[in-house]
């Protein structure tokens, strides 16, 4: 039981599981409701391989930085951060071997790969650019707080695969949309606020984040400005999707918007501090899990 909490700590599944509602809203915007069942089933599980496979990738990657963080006693993760529910960073910690978390990112990797071969080719490519990404971010953490915009790039690639799983020929105005509004959400509501969370360790291994070279003020307002434009680019994405009822549910979206990322940033923003830092990170973490539902009710309804 021990071994299968570090393998879920590696993958940091919570945040995987919560992460599946994105790929099947953007199925469900561009089709207009739900794709059909074996099409919904094999994308959830390709998307949940791709998932664990790519967060695994990014400790397997980045495990000897993480491990400076342990010898320096610097690891600040603990309950209240969504990404620390079973443990922070098991490779580096040595709880898991290098070799064992490296078996497990193959495996569930090449079962993304076989999901999205099945959905179609293209997917694959996708998957693979993302996988590119990853590393690239990961080796960035000292060369420059853009890669911030890396990360971006890869939280879009399973909705993106998601609208080429269901539509081999998608709008790209629909699909631009789609994805540079899931690309300031992660900016602004994922990124920025768990580097604010690490800042002082990151200060310490000279990490190259916008909290550590821009300071609070900076940084409060890159967060608000990602976040006011994800709020306003998910009314147009949802205006554009094929989606009935599109008027509600964009009224519906900025309900959520408010809820999951204005109003913890407005608080970051007054209180610039670790603990508003992690309220937003942990409730804007649900924003496309609270969209899914308000899709799921629009076309229901």
């Amino acid at each position: 039981m021990l071994q299968v909490r570090l393998f879920l700590a590696l993958s940091r599944t919570p945040h995987g599981i919560i992460d599946l509602a994105t790929p099947v809203l953007a199925a469900m915007m561009c089709l207009g409701g739900f794709p059909p069942a074996r099409v919904l089933w094999l994308g959830i599980l390709t998307a949940f391989a791709g998932y664990t496979s790519v967060y695994a990738l990014n400790d397997l990657v980045d495990y000897r930085t993480d491990r400076k963080r342990f010898e320096k006693n610097l690891l600040s993760g603990g309950p209240d951060d969504l990404d620390s529910i079973f443990l922070r960073h098991p490779i580096a910690s040595g709880d898991l071997s290098p070799g064992k978390a490296l078996v497990w990112t193959i495996f569930w990797g090449l079962a993304a790969l076989a999901g999205a071969l099945a959905l179609n080719p293209f997917c694959v490519v996708i998957f693979l650019a993302a996988c590119l990404l990853e590393t690239v971010y990961c080796l960035a953490w000292q060369k420059s707080c853009l890669k911030v915009f890396v990360s971006g790039a890869v939280k879009t690639a399973g909705p993106v695969a998601a609208i080429y799983a269901v539509d081999p020929r998608p709008s790209y105005h629909f699909l631009v949309l789609l994805f540079f509004w899931l690309f300031f959400w992660e900016v602004g509501g994922q990124n920025v606020p768990n580097d604010w969370a690490d800042v002082e360790e990151d200060r310490e291994i000279h990490a190259s984040t916008f909290p550590v070279l821009y300071g609070p003020a900076f940084t409060a307002n890159v967060v608000l400005i990602s976040l006011g434009l994800t709020v306003c680019l998910g009314v147009m994405t949802v205006i554009h999707s094929r989606l009935p009822y599109t008027l509600a549910v964009a009224a519906a979206s900025v309900a959520a918007g408010v809820w999951h990322l204005l109003l913890p940033a407005f608080r970051l923003y007054a209180r610039r501090d670790r603990d508003a830092a992690l309220e937003l990170f942990n409730r804007s973490s649900y924003y496309p899990a609270a969209m899914l539902v308000i899709v799921i009710v629009g076309s229901l309804v």
